[in-house]
């Protein structure tokens, strides 16, 4: 890529030291699209790093270089209807860095709006702070749906998503059950504290079980297929509230909507981060969220060989971060 322009007005140059890379990043990697929306070459990928100030634009006065920062992707415009809503991740005219819209951060540099960046806290490390993008978008679900002490929480996937969602809902009060279709995933479940960690095809069973055929209060897909989402749907109890984090491999996807309306379930679905970065840090910063989430660390270098290993999911990789060079 060219070098990263010098910052103009209310812009930050950032050095970028760590990104970790999430299941949409994976999307465009093995399926050459997300939803229906294909990928276009070249597409720098990565959008949930933290890095280094290393410039300011003029009328910068929030940062100083040497500041440690992470990013929200989303530039959305500020000022219409969804963004003084506080709905920024509903803008109409915004962008999306790792997509077609905008490159990524898997580059050593990157300009970017000062209030796209987040002050992060000494004591987390570069990589730590990979967290803050995901666990913002956790927050923003929190924000379209409460967990309450000892509510029931279902968890669909195992996956970085999946055992964010499933640490909150802890954090919460709530117990947590959860499903993977790898065994290595579900063992990772039950070390971070899941009560119930069962197969797809055993789960709707265990958490009957589990329930006393009540179902859960809360069922959350961090999966994206119709055998998750489906199975949410059954185990999810009348009145209950099914959530949609993952994003499905392919449309249109098959849905029992006759559970869904015979149950009353509220049907959730959440779009990233909207700028939910702050709580996340205060999150992190509470130790409630393991970073033993993060199993791998790789340089730059090793990327293409990382992004091929998530693909076939080998090594008990769970979330990977690529790492750069101070």
């Amino acid at each position: 890529m060219p070098q990263a322009a010098d910052p103009g007005p209310g812009e930050i140059l950032v050095k970028i030291r760590s990104v970790g890379i999430c299941g949409s990043d994976m999307h465009w990697y093995v399926d050459g699209s997300i939803y229906g929306f294909p990928a276009s070459y070249p597409q720098v990928l990565g959008h949930e790093p933290a890095g280094e100030v290393v410039a300011l634009g003029i009328g910068v006065t929030q940062f100083q270089c040497g500041d440690r920062v992470s990013i929200e992707p989303t530039v959305s415009c500020g000022h219409c209807e969804y963004c003084v809503r506080g709905q920024h991740n509903n803008c109409l005219s915004s962008q999306f860095m790792g997509s077609p819209q905008l490159p990524g951060l898997l580059r050593e540099y990157a300009t970017l709006p000062a209030h796209n960046a987040s002050i992060v806290p000494e004591t987390f490390s570069y990589t730590q702070a990979t967290l803050i993008e995901p666990v913002a978008v956790i927050m923003h679900m929190l924000e379209l749906v409460e967990i309450r002490p000892r509510d029931t929480v279902a968890v669909f996937g195992a996956g970085p998503i999946g055992l964010l969602a499933a640490a909150v809902a802890r954090s919460a009060g709530a117990q947590v059950l959860v499903t993977d279709k790898l065994p290595y995933r579900i063992q990772m479940a039950k070390h971070l504290g899941a009560s119930v960690a069962a197969p797809i095809d055993q789960f709707r069973e265990a958490v009957l079980d589990a329930t006393r055929g009540r179902g859960v209060d809360i069922s959350i897909d961090a999966a994206g297929a119709p055998e998750t989402i489906n199975t949410a749907l059954a185990v999810t109890r009348p009145g209950g509230t099914f959530v949609l984090i993952g994003i499905p491999n392919h449309a249109p996807v098959a849905v029992d909507l006759f559970s869904l309306q015979a149950k009353e379930i509220r049907f959730q679905p959440v779009k990233r981060s909207n700028h939910r970065s702050q709580p996340a840090i205060a999150l992190l910063g509470s130790g409630a969220i393991p970073e033993a989430i993060v199993t791998h660390r790789v340089g730059i270098d090793a990327a293409p060989a990382a992004f091929q290993m998530l693909a076939e999911y080998r090594d008990g990789v769970g979330k990977l971060a690529i790492e750069f060079p101070a």
